[in-house]
């Protein structure tokens, strides 16, 4: 008699998925693709950390040594080399910008947009003003937040509402809406 081995799925989303987490910088976008990922079994993959291993240089330096432009088009070749799985893959702020970037990730599966409220954000990059925000000089973090937001709506498979909340609480209510879109989809 052969052992019998059972993996019991305790979501219904498709295994042969990368879901992504788009929205602006310091909205918690690595925090809950590391808590969705713990409560799927499956990895968390931070986008920053791809573009600084394929550049040997953190994020910030590699923002101030090209043009925002520029930045964004290195940030598209390493999103354009994704090919995975069973993935929860948290991306730059500026990835809407190209997109030929977003296309690709929603090829791999559905893109969830944390949307935090502009205080909370500007409150948060204030702590940590070092995180590699692709800006121009002279561009506010409200500029920026007002011209990215209709992007993340624009490309946004479906929109997590966040802000001061437990990421525990928020990672199940985007675990909930997942099952919901593959039900509808299915």
């Amino acid at each position: 008699m052969q052992p019998q081995c059972s993996y019991i799925r305790p979501y219904n989303i498709p295994e042969d998925k990368c879901l992504s987490i788009i929205g602006m910088a310091a909205s918690g976008k690595s925090t809950l693709g590391r808590e969705l990922a713990r409560l799927l079994g499956w990895i968390a993959v931070d986008s920053d950390n791809l573009i600084e291993a394929a550049y040997g240089a953190k994020l910030q330096n590699i923002a101030d040594a090209l043009s925002k432009d520029d930045c964004y088009d290195v940030e598209a070749a390493v999103i354009m080399r994704i090919r995975m799985q069973r993935c929860v893959l948290a991306t730059g702020g500026s990835v809407v910008y190209r997109p030929e970037a977003v296309e690709h990730l929603l090829e791999l599966g559905p893109i969830i947009y944390i949307d935090v409220p502009l205080e909370e954000i500007t409150t948060r990059i204030a702590r940590k003003p070092d995180r590699g925000l692709f800006i121009d000089p002279g561009q506010t973090i409200e500029d920026l937040f007002y011209e990215r937001r209709k992007l993340y709506e624009k490309y946004a498979t479906l929109t997590l509402h966040g802000g001061g909340g437990r990421c525990e609480d928020y990672a199940r209510e985007a675990l909930a809406l997942l099952e919901e879109y593959f039900a509808k989809s299915a």
